[in-house]
């Protein structure tokens, strides 16, 4: 049988069999009413990782972004992020829905926001005008093809944010990505920021789960948010078990899927009428340009999926692999 090659995403990852294990074996306990200790292991552990004072456990990234925005701001007011970003991309306007937030959009250079492109971004004070409360950036961006943002250019934007008086909060989904690649620890990457969003289920390859962290204050405004939202869940250790396991096990191996992911690049480089968005690839995903002259970005996937390649169109002229550890070259 033609074996498949599924580059569709990083959450395609299956538990390795030792993460299997982890999870078989995890204590557990009701982490609604009381405490699961492998959860609250689990949350004690990624604030540490992050430099942060406390963590709250959840179901998904969607859940840890939607309550970070709505406690960081009150109903009727707005946050600043990058245009192409996850939270307002791909998050069905929750913040509109569920906290009754207003998204300022700011188009970026291949998803990363500098600092120029913030100056003056924030509302007068004026009756007639949304109050600003927010700024979100996401590292690494994944329309912008796994890029990495600079972090002097973090540090800039979270200063400025401060000085306008804006909280400031991370879509770290793949920030573990961002650490593997740069040598600079989470906790020095989540620094500037009040408030971190992480997943395990992506790089990492846990099946379950996502952890919001900042501030104990924070955290315990975060966890009724939770509450609200539905995402309370009681022994929860048993998918905890398996994040546990991979921020344990599996960061120092994400560069190997960053190497995969150059390979590809190269592959599709070297052939005229394709290109690499942003003209590199920093991390694990590798989003590749066509020339309108070779076709849509539908029909490569389409012609890509009969030789057992699995990927993504992204745009209508570009399609999207992702490398991950169920990816093994040779």
């Amino acid at each position: 049988m033609r074996q498949e090659i599924d580059l569709r995403s990083d959450t395609l990852t299956k538990p390795t069999p030792a993460m299997r294990t982890a999870m078989a074996e995890a204590e557990v306990g009701d982490a609604v009413i009381d405490i699961d200790p492998t959860v609250e292991r689990l949350e004690h552990l990624t604030a540490e990782i992050l430099g942060k004072e406390a963590a709250v456990f959840m179901p998904s990234g969607s859940m840890t972004n939607q309550v970070a925005v709505r406690v960081h701001c009150d109903r009727g007011s707005e946050f600043i992020c990058e245009q192409d970003c996850h939270i307002y991309q791909y998050e069905q306007g929750a913040f509109a829905s569920l906290s009754g937030l207003v998204a300022k959009t700011i188009p970026g250079q291949g998803g990363v926001l500098k600092p120029e492109h913030l100056r003056g971004q924030v509302r007068a004070s004026n009756d007639h005008f949304v109050r600003t409360r927010l700024l979100c950036l996401e590292n690494t961006h994944n329309r912008g093809g796994g890029r990495i943002l600079p972090q002097s250019d973090v540090i800039e934007s979270c200063q400025w944010a401060k000085s306008e008086g804006l909280a400031t909060h991370l879509d770290g989904a793949r920030l573990w990505n961002a650490a593997a690649a740069t040598g600079k620890s989470e906790a020095e990457l989540a620094a500037p920021f009040d408030s971190v969003s992480v997943c395990f289920s992506k790089g990492l390859g846990a099946p379950v789960g996502s952890a919001l962290v900042g501030s104990r204050d924070f955290i315990e405004q975060a966890r009724r948010t939770r509450k609200l939202f539905g995402g309370g869940m009681r022994q929860a250790g048993i998918i905890a078990a398996g994040a546990l396991y991979a921020i344990e096990n599996h960061r120092d191996r994400l560069v190997e899927d960053h190497e995969h992911a150059k390979q590809l690049g190269e592959v599709f480089s070297s052939h005229e009428g394709f290109s690499i968005r942003g003209d590199c690839i920093d991390t694990n995903i590798v989003a590749v340009e066509i020339a309108p002259n070779l076709g849509t970005a539908d029909s490569w996937v389409a012609r890509l999926e009969e030789q057992g390649v699995r990927c993504f169109a992204i745009s209508d002229q570009a399609i999207r692999f992702v490398t991950h550890l169920d990816i093994h070259s040779g």
